[in-house]
C-alpha cells in the first residue's frame, strides 16, 4: 500500500489539535500504531507540537523498548505503557490521542462518568464514558489501570485528576472522538449546572443497539486495514533484519521485512516506564485518510486547552516522579503475574522489591505442617530456661507482683510470656533493654507501628513542642486532625476523607457500621483466619480458618449472624458467598488484610486484591482494606498503592501515629465517609455513631504527621524493607545450612519465619488441629524464647518487623544470634 508514515500520521494529529486548541505547548501525548509490527510511533516527551517533525517522532515496541535510530535522539512519552497496554489489548485500535482538554478534564477533577446521553455518543464512543481510576502519570500502576478499563470495547475514557484518553480504528477517528467527547462533556457539565441537576439517558436498547454498530464498524474496518497491508517479504538472498531494521523499512516503506523477526541483536537502551507483557499479532494501521481539520472542526470548536505537560509538572510525590526514570521488567496488577513491581517499587517508596512465590512459599508450608514438630534439643532447652532464671530475675519479680493487679499478669497479647513476661525499661532505634540491663535487637517493633525506629528523636521533639502548647488533648478542633488528613491524602490519594479513632479495633468496627449504612445492606465478608481486631462483628474465624465463633465466648450470637469468612485464597468460595448473599439483601462489604490473614502468614496471590475488587464491583458490594499493618509499612501509598488497587475504604493503626498512642483511623471515598460527619449539627439521623474523648487529640495526630513527614524525607519504608530482604536471605542459608525444615519469606519489612506451623492448621482437618495444635504452638513459644535468650526479640516466633533502624550491621548479628539457635535444633 502507499505508506504515508505512522510517524507522520502522528504529527498531522498533533498540529491539526493544536490548531483547534485541543493541545497546547507540551502536554498530552499521541500513538499511531505501526502496521503489521508489534511497534508504534508516539511523540516525544516535553517536546514543543509546534517544532514537531516525523523525524522527531519515537519509534517503540510493544515491549516498551524505543527502536534505534528513532526519535532524533528524544526520549518518547512517559506514558508509552499506557499506550502499549491499549494496543495488546485492543487489537482494533490503530491511533490513540491522550490530552488535558478542559471540559472533559473537569469531569475527571470530579471523578465523574458519562452516562449514554446521545446515540451519536454511543455510535462512536461506546456505552459510557468511563472514569479510570487514579495513579501517577507514566506509571505502571496507571497503565494496569488504563488496560483493565479499555477491555470494555469503549473509545474514549476519563482519567481521575489527569485527563482523558480517546481511541480509533485510524488516526482521524481517534482524533474525531476526542473532539466529540469534549462537546459531550461541555454538554453535560452544563445540563449538571441547572437547577435541576439531573439528566436523562437513552433508553437502554437503543444504547446497545448503537454499541452494537460501533463494534461491527471497528471489525468492518479492522478487517479492511488487514487486507489492505501487503505481506511483507524478505529476498531469499538477503539475511533476516533486525526488529530495528524491519521497523525502519516498513516506516519508511522502502524495503520488505519478514511478518516474524528475531529479537534485535543490539541493546536496546530501556524504556522509561515498566515494561509490558510480550505483545501478540495485531492487525496494522489504516491509511491516513483526508479531510483530518475537516473531522475535528465538524465535531466541535472549542477554545484552548489548559494543562500542563506530565512530563515537566510534578508527580504527586517525590517518590512517585522517579517512577518515571527507572527501568525494570518486572509486571502490573493487570498483567496476572506473581512478581509484579520489582524495582519500581522501591523508586515508589515502596518496600516489596519482590513479592514472595506464593505457590512455592504454600508448599513449603505444607510440607512444614505435614512432618512432625522439629525444636530445639533438651539440654539446649534447658540452657535456654537457664538465662531467663539467672539473668532476668528483675524482670520475673516485677511480673510475679503484676498477676496480683492484671490479670495474667501482662497487658499486650504481642507480651512476650513464656517462661515469664520481660519487662522493658528503654527502647531506642533497633534495641530493647530490659529491667535486668539486657539488651536485645527488636524485631518485634511494638507489633509494626515503629517503622523509624523506636524512640525515634525528630519526631518526639515536635511532639513534645505540640503538647507544651495544648497538651494531649483538649476536645477541640486542633490544625494537626487536617494535617494529618492531608498528608495521608497526599501519598494515598483514595483516600479522600479520613476520620481519626482510637484504634485499629475502632477502625474496623467504624468501616464495617460505615459500610452498612452506605449500602443498606447487613452481611460482612471476612476471610478466615484474618485478624481485624477485638469487636464483637469481628471475632468470627479468627486465627485460624474455619473455626467461626470458637474465639467468641462471652459475644452473642446476634453479634456475628451477620458476618461470613471464606477460606484464604478461595476466590470460588467468596463468589458463592456473594451470590448466596444476594438472595438473603445482599452484602455490605468484603475485608481482607491485602497481604494475607495474620500479616501475610497465608500469603495471598499478588492479583488476588485485584480479582476481590472485581467481585466487589460485580455484586455491589464494597471493599475494605484492613491496613493496620500494611499501611505505610509497606510503602507510602500502602498496599493499595503498592497492589494497584483502589479499596472504598481503608482502616489504618499502628504506624499511622508513628507508634505514639490512639493509633487508628478510617478513610476512603468522600460519598462513602460522608456517613461518618461528626458534630452537633442536627444531622445525626444521617450519620452512624462513632466517637472517643481522646481520638483526634493532638498528640496523636501532631506524632503522626511529623512520623509520616519523616518517612517521606528518610525513604523509611524502603529502607526497611531492604533490612527486611537482607534477613530474610541470610536466615534462608542457614536454614538450608542446616538442612531445616523451617519456611522463610518476606513481604518487604513483614518478615516470617515458620517453625511450627500452627498457623497453617485449619478446620478443614479438625483431627489435625485438635492433635497438633498445643505442641505446635509450644514449639513457637520455645522458639521465642531460644531466640530471646540468643538477644532477639520477635513476635512469637515466627514474625518480625524491619525498621529504618535495622543497619547491615544489625541484620548480620542477628543472624549470627539466628545461626546460634538454629545449631541447637534436633539432629542437627
Amino acid at each position: 500500500m502507499e505508506h504515508r508514515t505512522s510517524r507522520q500520521h502522528v504529527v498531522d494529529m498533533c498540529r491539526t489539535m493544536l490548531e483547534r486548541g485541543y493541545l497546547k505547548a507540551t502536554e498530552g501525548n499521541v500513538s499511531v500504531r505501526v502496521p503489521s509490527h508489534d511497534c508504534y510511533a508516539v511523540t516525544p516527551s516535553n517536546y514543543d507540537y509546534d517544532r514537531m517533525r516525523a523525524e522527531d517522532i519515537s519509534l517503540v515496541g510493544f515491549d516498551g523498548k524505543p527502536l534505534p535510530g528513532s526519535g532524533s535522539g528524544l526520549p518518547p512519552s512517559i506514558e508509552c505503557g499506557m499506550h502499549a497496554n491499549i494496543y495488546r489489548e485492543r487489537p482494533d485500535v490503530n491511533a490513540i490521542v491522550h490530552t488535558h482538554q478542559p471540559y472533559a478534564s473537569a469531569l475527571a477533577f470530579l471523578r465523574r462518568e458519562i452516562p449514554a446521553l446521545t446515540d451519536e455518543q454511543v455510535r462512536f464512543l461506546g456505552r459510557k464514558v468511563a472514569i479510570i481510576p487514579y495513579a501517577p502519570s507514566g506509571t505502571s500502576f496507571l497503565a494496569g489501570k488504563v488496560q483493565k478499563k479499555v477491555a470494555s470495547g469503549d473509545n474514549a475514557f476519563i482519567i481521575a485528576n489527569h485527563g482523558i484518553i480517546a481511541l480509533g480504528t485510524d488516526p482521524d477517528r481517534a482524533v474525531f472522538n476526542m473532539a466529540l467527547l469534549e462537546k459531550v462533556s461541555l454538554a453535560y457539565l452544563l445540563a449538571l449546572t441547572t437547577e435541576a441537576g439531573k439528566v436523562y439517558t437513552i433508553p437502554d436498547a437503543i444504547r446497545e443497539i448503537a454499541f452494537t454498530k460501533l463494534r461491527k464498524d471497528e471489525k468492518r474496518i479492522a478487517a479492511q486495514i488487514t487486507a489492505a497491508v501487503e505481506p511483507l517479504r524478505v529476498p531469499t538472498d538477503e539475511s533476516l533484519p533486525s526488529v530495528a531494521e524491519a521497523a525502519r523499512r516498513a516506516v519508511a516503506g522502502t524495503g520488505s521485512a519478514p511478518t516474524t523477526v528475531p529479537a534485535p541483536t543490539v541493546a536496546v537502551p530501556a524504556p522509561t516506564v515498566a515494561a509490558p507483557v510480550p505483545a501478540e499479532a495485531v492487525p496494522g494501521a489504516a491509511d491516513s485518510k483526508p479531510g483530518l481539520a475537516a473531522v475535528v472542526a465538524a465535531a466541535t470548536d472549542l477554545g484552548s486547552a489548559a494543562g500542563d505537560d506530565p512530563a515537566a509538572a510534578p508527580s504527586a510525590t517525590p517518590a512517585e516522579g522517579a517512577a518515571a526514570s527507572v527501568t525494570t521488567n518486572d509486571k502490573t496488577a493487570a498483567d496476572d503475574v506473581p512478581q509484579p513491581i520489582g524495582a519500581e517499587s522501591a523508586a515508589l517508596g515502596y518496600a516489596i522489591t519482590t513479592y514472595p512465590d506464593v505457590d512455592d512459599t504454600m508448599r513449603r508450608l505444607k510440607a512444614l505442617v505435614a512432618q512432625p514438630v522439629r525444636g530445639l534439643r533438651h539440654d539446649a532447652m534447658h540452657d535456654v530456661l537457664n538465662y531467663f532464671e539467672t539473668k532476668c530475675r528483675a524482670s520475673k519479680e516485677i511480673t510475679d507482683r503484676a498477676k496480683l493487679r492484671i490479670p495474667g499478669g501482662v497487658q499486650h497479647n504481642l507480651a512476650f510470656n513464656y517462661p515469664f513476661p520481660l519487662a522493658i525499661d528503654r527502647a531506642e532505634g533497633a534495641y530493647l533493654t530490659d529491667r535486668d540491663g539486657n539488651t536485645y535487637i527488636d524485631f518485634l517493633q511494638a507489633g509494626g507501628p515503629t517503622l523509624l525506629g523506636s524512640n525515634y528523636a525528630p519526631v518526639n521533639e515536635r511532639v513534645a513542642e505540640v503538647i507544651k502548647a495544648s497538651g494531649p488533648v483538649t476536645g477541640l478542633f486542633h490544625e494537626y486532625e487536617l494535617k494529618l488528613a492531608e498528608i495521608i491524602n497526599r501519598y494515598m490519594p483514595h483516600i479522600e476523607m479520613y476520620r481519626s479513632l482510637g484504634s485499629g479495633t475502632e477502625a474496623v468496627m467504624a468501616a464495617v457500621r460505615g459500610a452498612r449504612a452506605f449500602t443498606g445492606k447487613n452481611v460482612v465478608i471476612k476471610v478466615g483466619g484474618a485478624y481485624h481486631g477485638w469487636s464483637d462483628t469481628m471475632v468470627y474465624g479468627l486465627r485460624v480458618p474455619g473455626t467461626y465463633r470458637m474465639n467468641a465466648k462471652g459475644i452473642p450470637f446476634g453479634a456475628t449472624n451477620s458476618t461470613r469468612e471464606a477460606f484464604p485464597h478461595d476466590l470460588g468460595l467468596l463468589k458463592r458467598k456473594l451470590i448466596e448473599n444476594r438472595l438473603r439483601g445482599g452484602t455490605a462489604a468484603v475485608i481482607v488484610e491485602p497481604v494475607g490473614p495474620e500479616s501475610g502468614t497465608r500469603p495471598v496471590p499478588y492479583d488476588y486484591n485485584a480479582k476481590v475488587r472485581e467481585l466487589c464491583d460485580e455484586f455491589g458490594a464494597l471493599l475494605i482494606f484492613d491496613e493496620v499493618v500494611t499501611g505505610f509499612r509497606l510503602g507510602l501509598g500502602g498496599a493499595s498503592g503498592y497492589f494497584g488497587v483502589t479499596p472504598d475504604l481503608t482502616v489504618l493503626g499502628k504506624a499511622v501515629s508513628g507508634g505514639y498512642p490512639m493509633a487508628g483511623g478510617v478513610g476512603g471515598r468522600a460519598d462513602v465517609m460522608a456517613v461518618f460527619g461528626s458534630g452537633l449539627d442536627g444531622k445525626n439521623g444521617s450519620h452512624v455513631q462513632v466517637g472517643g474523648t481522646l481520638s483526634a487529640n493532638p498528640l496523636s495526630c501532631a506524632a503522626g504527621y511529623f512520623a509520616i513527614e519523616e518517612m517521606a524525607r528518610t525513604n523509611a519504608p524502603v529502607l526497611a524493607g531492604r533490612a527486611g530482604d537482607r534477613l530474610t536471605r541470610g536466615l534462608q542459608r542457614i536454614v538450608d545450612k542446616y538442612g531445616l525444615p523451617y519456611v522463610v519469606y518476606n513481604q518487604g519489612s513483614i518478615v516470617h519465619l515458620e517453625c511450627s506451623g500452627v498457623m497453617l492448621l485449619d478446620m478443614r482437618h479438625p483431627v489435625k488441629l485438635l492433635k497438633e495444635n498445643k505442641p505446635r504452638k509450644r514449639l513457637m513459644e520455645e522458639m521465642s524464647a531460644a531466640y530471646a535468650a540468643h538477644g532477639i526479640i520477635t513476635l512469637a516466633g515466627s514474625r518480625m518487623y524491619t525498621s529504618m533502624a535495622d543497619t547491615d550491621e544489625v541484620i548480620d548479628d542477628a543472624l549470627a544470634r539466628f545461626d546460634q539457635v538454629f545449631a541447637l535444633v534436633e539432629g542437627v
